[in-house]
């Protein structure tokens, strides 16, 4: 029996985690589940799941939880004392780094600390902090197993291979609603265009991130560090099918990689059982005759400059990758919300970084500090009559 925690157990793949739990009921247990705000559902969690501790954003939202479920015997807590509590909590065998941003590095140090396994949805962690994060757990001796469909698939593609015969690694992208699309199409682009995505079902956060490719940059970066290869040796690939979720290229030439329909539960699924494979809860299996054709494309980053962005942050290094992710963050709020343009997210992000004084090998202070000084300058950025540029 595997003991686990979920950090953001109501959302995306939060919720998928438990789907798996439901479904081996005799393999995975729920020791610790953690959310943002959503009272209702993490209440639903905690009476069905049983936890032993649970966590809240606010203090508010934890005095409201500890008012639904008085009747239970569960610990409930709030904020990043909280979320630190939880991810050090004796018996737990795994956490699930489920929450959206850079809240998720100090609950993930805490937990490589104290010896768990992290399975990593979280891709701001690494971004703006593997170089913190890689060796601490390669010193504790804890795995980091990643939940992205394309590192799951890269990180399955390595297994039984010499990592040191690695010659590229092929990360694939769907290409977001946008794929083939100009500039000057996507000048009057909604949030609620970008946020129909063609194959997967994600939150609003990712699904934009996905539509300017931004989310394929992150990626990048972390994939750079989960796997140790430099960043000229990672090609970004346009698959629209969503069919090949990424692969590797060895240095005789074979190309291996991991194909499947497009379905989160899967790398979440190998994540908590590895190196174990079990059935996937409604799984659709790949039918290659129903498939037929794959398409592989060249991104496009004179349109989509996120991307460009992404590699210019990630070449830079330091804190610039911090600054890169906690623009964007603030820009698709700002869009979601029909503050600015679709295109002014990556405009935003451009003149946050040019904006930026790098700091070398910065630790967690210095990290955060560079996030709020980020969103302190989209502010004014947007402040000088909504342009970025």
């Amino acid at each position: 029996m595997k003991k686990i925690g979920i950090l953001g157990s109501t959302g995306s793949i939060g919720t998928q985690t438990l789907d798996i739990v439901r479904m081996y009921p005799d393999r995975l247990q729920v020791v610790a589940l953690a959310a943002g705000s959503n009272v209702r559902l993490l209440e639903e969690q905690i009476r069905e799941f049983k936890p032993e501790f649970a966590v809240m954003w606010s203090e508010e939202a934890a005095a409201d939880l500890r008012e639904r479920t008085s009747d239970l015997k569960i610990k409930v807590v709030c904020g990043m004392d909280g979320l630190l509590e939880m991810a050090a909590m004796p018996g737990m065998d795994i956490l699930v780094t489920a929450i959206v941003g850079m809240i998720g590095i100090q609950p993930t140090i805490e937990a490589i600390k104290a010896h768990k396994d992290i399975a990593l949805a979280n891709k701001e962690t690494l971004v703006t902090a593997g170089h913190i994060i890689m060796p601490l757990a390669k010193e504790q001796g804890v795995s980091i197993l990643p939940v992205d469909s394309e590192h799951s698939a890269i990180f399955q593609s390595m297994q039984g291979e010499n990592r040191s015969q690695i010659s590229k690694i092929l990360l694939t992208a769907s290409g977001g609603p946008f794929r083939g699309r100009e500039r000057k199409d996507l000048e009057q682009m909604k949030a609620e265009d970008a946020l129909k995505h063609p194959n997967w079902s994600m939150g609003k956060k990712v699904t934009i991130d996905s539509s300017t490719l931004v989310n394929k940059g992150l990626e990048v970066m972390e994939a750079r560090w989960l796997f140790g290869v430099g960043l000229e040796d990672i090609q970004v690939v346009i698959h629209p099918e969503s069919i090949l979720h990424s692969a590797v290229e060895y240095r005789d030439g074979a190309v291996i990689g991991q194909l499947g329909v497009p379905d989160m539960k899967l790398p979440i699924q190998y994540a908590l059982f590895y190196p174990d494979r079990y059935p996937v809860p409604g799984n659709k299996r790949l039918n290659l005759f129903d498939i037929a054709t794959l398409s592989f494309e060249k991104p496009d980053t004179n349109t989509f400059v996120g991307l460009r962005l992404a590699f210019e942050a990630a070449r830079i290094g330091g804190t610039m990758p911090t600054v890169f992710n906690a623009a964007n963050e603030k820009a698709v709020s700002l869009f979601l919300d029909n503050k600015i343009h679709f295109l002014q997210i990556a405009e935003v992000i451009g003149a946050a970084m040019e904006a930026h004084r790098v700091v070398d090998d910065p630790n967690v202070a210095q990290i955060l500090e560079a996030e709020r000084e980020a969103h302190e300058s989209v502010g004014k950025i947007i402040h000088k009559g909504n342009r970025a540029i």
